[in-house]
């Protein structure tokens, strides 16, 4: 009777899934420096699956072609391009926000996600976007009619230039509060792409005409626009969309769309509405879920060692709980019991300090 409890707990224990996160410093000719995130397991699939399918098709019996078919099929693309606050040469920035942080806590995205950098006082350039995605479609299983692209920002332009500058090979594409360099003429290629445009209305970085000019010339080629989902939210700023990376509606979108789809059609039925943006960027997720093994032999700029954080304190207000203490710095309670020398049961007292890091 005690193994087989045993045996039910460990199969009803939360499993962390492990997953490989590789810093790519001058790799790519014509490239960026950038990050790449591989789930576990990934990399030799195809040889793998190109070698199964081989032998099947010489022994021409089901159990090889079950065995082909049983190899885990080629992983989509997320291309996450940032904002202009983590440009530089610092390759750690880009972990700052957006889908990398989403992964450290705890956002499940079943896909090769890369993450590249541009330099200060640049723009993202869609060929050499492209020159990142070629190398790494060259040495890991992609699917490469499965390539997404989203953006904040600087980042939103770099997505929609890309979408315009590679419409066919574009699955769909998603721009935050942004625009875009291209003239309306190149803005009418992205009619052909599935692509989710949104905006605030009150945005004091990036004015949300940057977005309706991209609206306007793509009416202009087709009034229908029938790929497009625009939306403007009232009285949005521009931080309140970094939010969406953390969703799982926005990565539910993208992966519902393939260039294999004949007419391309774009989803309508997922939503993001306002009020999810308006909670806590973390809501939903489990942090710890997600392993994240980083594999740099450079480390951040500062030196070959990440510095050393500093202590990070929190003044106690009421209805604070060492659970939602523990969700909002993206750590424990074990662990906040230990820097505290404290108990799970220890009561917090209003205005006193406790430390979160």
């Amino acid at each position: 009777m005690r193994n087989i409890l045993f045996a039910l707990l460990f199969l009803l224990w939360p499993v962390a899934s492990s997953a490989q996160l590789y810093a790519m410093r001058d790799k790519v000719e014509s490239g960026y420096n950038f990050w790449l995130y591989v789930p576990n397991g990934y990399k030799d699939c195809r040889a793998e699956r190109q070698r199964l399918q081989a032998e099947a098709k010489e022994k021409q019996d089901s159990a090889s072609m079950a065995k082909a078919k049983s190899v885990r099929k080629p992983l989509p693309i997320v291309v996450f391009l940032h904002g202009r606050s983590l440009s530089g040469t610092d390759l750690y920035k880009v972990r700052k926000y957006g889908t990398l942080d989403a992964l450290s806590a705890g956002r499940r995205i079943n896909a090769i996600v890369i993450a590249p950098q541009v330099k200060t006082n640049d723009w993202w350039r869609p060929n050499r976007v492209m020159n990142v995605i070629k190398w790494v479609d060259e040495r890991y299983d992609v699917d490469m009619s499965r390539i997404y692209v989203l953006g904040m920002s600087l980042g939103a332009y770099g997505a929609m230039d890309f979408a315009a500058a590679y419409p066919k090979q574009t699955a769909a594409a998603m721009a935050l509060c942004g625009g875009s360099t291209r003239k309306p003429a190149e803005l009418a290629k992205l009619n052909e792409v599935p692509m989710w445009i949104m905006h605030g209305t009150a945005d004091a970085l990036v004015p949300i005409s940057e977005s309706r000019r991209v609206y306007k010339a793509m009416k202009e080629a087709n009034a229908d626009t029938p790929r497009l989902r625009y939306d403007e939210f009232e009285g949005a700023g521009h931080s309140v969309f970094a939010r969406t990376f953390y969703t799982g509606e926005a990565y539910e979108w993208l992966f519902k769309h393939s260039t294999k789809d004949k007419s391309r059609p774009v989803d309508r039925t997922v939503q993001i509405p306002p009020s999810r943006l308006n909670n806590k960027p973390y809501r939903g997720l489990k942090f710890g879920s997600v392993k994240l093994k980083v594999v740099d032999n450079v480390g951040p700029v500062q030196g070959n060692v990440p510095p050393k954080p500093q202590p990070q304190y929190h003044t106690i207000v009421s209805g604070d709980t060492l659970g939602h203490l523990a969700i909002k710095y993206k750590t424990t309670v074990k662990e906040l019991c230990r820097l505290n020398n404290i108990t799970e049961e220890t009561l917090l007292q209003l205005n006193k300090k406790l430390r979160v890091k």
